[in-house]
């Protein structure tokens, strides 16, 4: 699968990552700092239909932006949104997130890959490194549910290192289950869909990726295209 860091990859996709990987978890570090609502694993899963309902909204702001009505959002339309939606990000800023977001290669978005973005650019934003000037989205209803995928995040990254370890889920879990046998196999399962490039962390990306999967939405996105096909 294209998108998938290893040791094999390109240096330049490695930089590119790698920089954003590193605002990623820096912006990630200052909001755990502040703490988690969530207070079990439960919580989130029981959140899972409201925050699909919530994305599901954005295929209407994806539409706007696909100006060609290719089901993908290229560079150049990316650049549009970006200006429309007043997130002040330099040109550079721009390139990188489509970059680490366009995970198949294929010089364009798909709706879970825009999402994805998004909900990056929401952690971003609140980095004054990362921005020129601040900027809202426009999207309170939108910022509420990234919040509440932050939040979740936050509430997996025990030791706020901006990253969710394996021991970390199988923590997260260990507590909600109350020690089922097979509570330790769901975490492991879990995590094994979060962690792309197998290096053993889970970054914020990685985690919004599965997020989609686990919700349905890119499912979805597959058979909506055959359908129209």
């Amino acid at each position: 699968m294209g998108g998938v860091l290893g040791k094999g990859d390109s240096p330049k996709c490695c930089i590119i990552e790698t920089k954003l990987e590193t605002k990623m978890v820096e912006a990630m570090q200052r909001r755990a700092s502040e703490g988690s609502s969530m207070k079990s694993f439960n919580r989130i899963i029981l959140k899972f239909p409201k925050i699909d309902e919530s994305l599901r909204k954005c295929k209407d702001i994806f539409q706007q932006f696909d100006e060609d009505a290719n089901g993908a959002i290229d560079p150049q339309e990316l650049r549009r949104c970006f200006h429309k939606l007043e997130i002040n990000f330099t040109e550079e800023e721009i390139n990188d997130l489509f970059e680490a977001c366009d995970i198949n290669d294929h010089m364009g978005m798909k709706f879970n890959e825009f999402i994805v973005l998004l909900c990056l650019v929401y952690l971003l934003k609140e980095d004054p490194t990362a921005l020129q000037t601040k900027s809202r989205m426009g999207m309170p209803n939108l910022e509420a549910t990234f919040e509440m995928l932050v939040d979740a995040f936050v509430f997996l990254d025990k030791n706020k290192d901006g990253y969710v370890s394996k021991s970390e889920m199988i923590q997260a879990i260990n507590d909600t289950t109350s020690g089922e046998l097979s509570s330790g196999r769901i975490a492991l399962k879990r995590f094994e869909e979060m962690d792309w490039d197998k290096n053993g962390m889970v970054n914020f990306k990685e985690f919004l990726f599965a997020f989609t999967r686990w919700v349905g939405i890119d499912d979805n996105e597959d058979d909506e295209q055959e359908d129209n096909a």
